[in-house]
């Protein structure tokens, strides 16, 4: 993976050598980055290391701006009516630019037309964790006691129709048990309560549950991706406990206002797959489980219109829509 999305970086690079004047004068003022979940969640963590670079590069401040609720479509709306001249971008998420297209029967923007691509910045696994207080230190030691206790365990979720309540849909249909959900306005302070026994499970991602694990202040029982996580080589993949057909990856990506004009969306492209390949910034996304990206504009264009497709069908499935 870390060589293929170098090689993507390096691809991306190459086809941006000279930009028109437009570009050239970019940015001239502070940008701000939308991020449709509350601070601490896993977007808002990936998204002030990626701000925090491109400020050093551009010499002028991004500044992450959050804008909580309805799985992350509040932010992205705002993008999507915003002034399409590269000064109000969106890191885009599973949730709002791929889920959200099928989940409300009234989205307020089109998932492809009121978007430009910019750079995929990459993935995190899901996790399933528990509060140490629960008696399961398997999966299959979970589905016992969730069906012994039908209906009264708890699980968070940063909102209801997030990747985190798809994977909880998914693992009791699979599973054939009851788990009460509790959705909150992002992951933060469903972590918060999680650890304090407040909810018994979640099937949050990796960047804001990583340290609690470390720690022992949650438990890790599986992950949604295909293979095991490189930072937690000890916990299985949901497919190895038996599950087959249970995988799922948070993704994000930067997004604009689908009029930008394309050298800006070239030019913050090309930055953005400078900062993604600097060797500081690899690290601190590697560090809380991300498996990272980058690429051209067009690649992640398609990827999401293929995402769209592959989610279409997982929501119809799991039977959750919202007004």
């Amino acid at each position: 993976m870390r060589k293929q999305s170098l090689l993507a970086i390096a691809t991306a690079l190459s086809g941006c050598i000279s930009l028109p004047a437009i570009a050239q004068g970019y940015p001239a003022k502070p940008i701000r980055l939308m991020v449709g979940f509350a601070p601490g969640g896993g977007t808002d963590i990936v998204a002030r290391v990626l701000a925090q670079k491109l400020s050093e590069t551009w010499g002028q401040q991004v500044v992450v701006e959050n804008r909580a609720g309805a799985t992350g479509t509040i932010a992205a709306d705002f993008v999507a009516k915003s002034a399409p001249d590269g000064y109000t971008l969106l890191m885009g998420h599973v949730n709002s630019n791929a889920i959200a297209p099928t989940l409300f029967k009234k989205l307020p923007y089109d998932a492809v037309k009121d978007f430009a691509s910019v750079t995929y910045v990459g993935y995190v696994p899901n996790v399933l964790t528990v509060h140490p207080s629960l008696p399961t230190k398997t999966v299959k030691e979970l589905i016992a006691l969730a069906k012994t206790r039908a209906g009264e365990l708890t699980c968070a979720s940063s909102g209801t129709g997030s990747t985190q309540h798809l994977a909880l849909e998914m693992f009791m249909t699979i599973t054939g048990t009851k788990i009460i959900h509790v959705p909150y306005k992002g992951s933060g302070q469903a972590i918060v309560d999680l650890v304090a026994g407040q909810v018994q499970m979640n099937f949050d991602t990796m960047p804001p549950v990583l340290d609690h694990i470390r720690a022992n202040r949650l438990r890790a029982l599986a992950v949604t991706t295909p293979k095991r996580a490189e930072q937690l080589p000890n916990v299985p993949t949901f497919v190895e406990t038996g599950l087959k057909g249970f995988e799922m990856t948070n993704w994000y990506g930067v997004v604009a206002p689908g009029a930008t004009p394309r050298d800006v969306i070239n030019k913050i492209n090309t930055d953005l797959n400078k900062a993604l390949a600097d060797p500081a910034v690899r690290k601190r996304l590697a560090d809380v489980g991300t498996e990272i990206g980058g690429g051209t504009a067009e690649s992640f264009d398609a990827f999401i219109k293929t995402e769209i497709v592959k989610y279409t069908k997982l929501v119809k499935a799991a039977n959750v829509q919202l007004d």
